[in-house]
């Protein structure tokens, strides 16, 4: 405060509030604007003694704040003070449009940060390579980190593989090759999980077709380091009462997101195929092979095509993955981590072989988030591998079945020979079977 007395005065909030007696006295220098030197004793309230203590300073500064966004909501809600003194609130972005001229920018603050570290140049491939890893620090290929640590990191591992090649400027082969190490260095989990995959100790089909099963995606967090994980889920459906079962929150494995999702699933069935009779079934769902904690709705979309494979009998293509929320009217909605779940599937079908008819289905609005490595990339333009987009839940059902959903005529009545009319049919004759077994109990 003596030093920034008369000017201004930049302090990261996290390191105030760590240190004893610092938020406390920052305060009251600003709220008496004056600076006290006050012996620790006396803060303490230990002092015997009384000494001299000197004249208090006038202040005048400008105080600057710096942390999180968490931080500060913490520091509005608890502390009362805290609004009073800090009247402005400047919240920075954290990321970008990619278009034209930020490009531009970024180019210039790349060579600047080139500079500044004293690292080799880059060649035009490898700006366009750390620019592509930017879009892939926030999950969306239109917009740009600002994140500048991690820039500066990859400029530096990539300057490092460069220079084991040659004396030249760093080109996109070594930007590619720091992305790829800094993700071995962390992936000891994953490749563990993708070996277990592998034997089948953690099991999941990638050929076939099975009823009731199908497999899911989610993203696993390790650090700074995330990866995508299949996973299998399973379901039964049988005549009863309209009771749905979440196994997951049964055991309290569950999340309460999660089991908003299984409700939706439940409000689907009854507002499609069960509008004028009740809704005469049982069933289960599950994640397989779980043995922790399971939140989050970007399963919903496959938990009711199992649920719905179930119901008809019809058997799920194993050689899809599928990952997507789903509403009360069927939409596919977008979720989190679509990249690496991709990259999950793809890399254990790639051990077992990519036969051209494997892929992963996801919601079509997250197809603006696609940022692949480019090894998948060249697989998908090759045929090796797929990636789909839907927008609509009988979309979804038609690529995993082959079969094709129908349309609802105005009597509320799918045709006889599509997936939903197998559906419909069941679930009548479960209603049926359920009253005559009702009626045959009366006295």
């Amino acid at each position: 405060l003596h030093r920034a007395n008369g000017g201004y005065l930049i302090i990261d909030a996290r390191k105030l509030l760590s240190l004893p007696f610092a938020w406390e006295g920052l305060k009251r220098a600003l709220r008496n604007r004056e600076i006290r030197i006050e012996a620790l004793e006396k803060l303490y309230g230990s002092a015997t003694t009384r000494s001299l203590e000197p004249e208090p300073i006038p202040l005048d500064v400008k105080v600057v704040l710096i942390g999180d966004r968490q931080l500060y909501y913490l520091l509005k809600d608890y502390d009362p003070d805290f609004t009073s003194l800090f009247k402005v609130y400047a919240d920075f972005a954290e990321e970008v449009d990619r278009d034209a001229g930020n490009v531009g920018r970024y180019l210039g603050l790349i060579c600047a940060l080139c500079q500044e570290e004293n690292l080799r140049p880059l060649t035009r491939d490898g700006a366009a390579r750390v620019i592509e890893q930017s879009s892939r620090l926030v999950d969306d290929s239109s917009r740009l980190s600002l994140h500048r640590g991690h820039i500066i990191d990859l400029l530096r591992e990539a300057d490092y593989w460069a220079k084991q090649r040659h004396e030249g400027p760093v080109e996109s082969v070594d930007v590619e090759r720091a992305v790829a190490t800094a993700r071995h260095r962390n992936g000891q989990y994953a490749e563990l999980m993708l070996r277990q995959m592998e034997r089948g100790i953690l099991m999941i089909d990638t050929d076939g077709s099975v009823v009731g099963q199908g497999n899911g995606l989610s993203v696993i967090q390790m650090g700074d380091q995330r990866f995508g994980r299949p996973s299998r889920i399973s379901a039964t459906a049988r005549i009863g009462s309209g009771k749905m079962v979440d196994i997951e929150r049964e055991t309290e494995l569950g999340g309460s997101i999660h089991s908003k999702g299984v409700l939706i699933l439940s409000s689907f069935l009854a507002s499609r195929y069960a509008r004028n009779a009740p809704l005469s079934l049982n069933a289960s769902l599950v994640f397989e092979q779980s043995y922790g904690m399971v939140d989050g709705d970007s399963a919903s979309a496959l938990e009711l095509c199992v649920l719905l494979s179930a119901i008809a009998g019809v058997g799920l293509k194993q050689q899809f993955a599928v990952t997507g929320s789903v509403n009360q009217h069927g939409r596919i909605q977008a979720i989190g981590g679509v990249n690496e779940k991709i990259e999950g599937f793809y890399e254990l079908c790639c051990k077992r072989g990519l036969n051209g008819d494997q892929g992963v289905i996801i919601p079509a609005a997250n197809i603006e988030h696609l940022t692949l490595p480019r090894e998948l990339v060249e697989a998908c333009d090759a045929g090796r591998f797929h990636v789909y987009a839907v927008s609509d839940i009988d979309d979804l059902l038609t690529l995993l079945t082959g079969e094709p959903a129908g349309e609802m005529d105005r009597d509320g009545l799918y045709p006889p020979r599509t997936l939903n009319g197998r559906i419909q049919r069941q679930l009548q004759d479960w209603y049926e079977l359920a009253r005559k077994q009702g009626s045959g109990d009366r006295p």
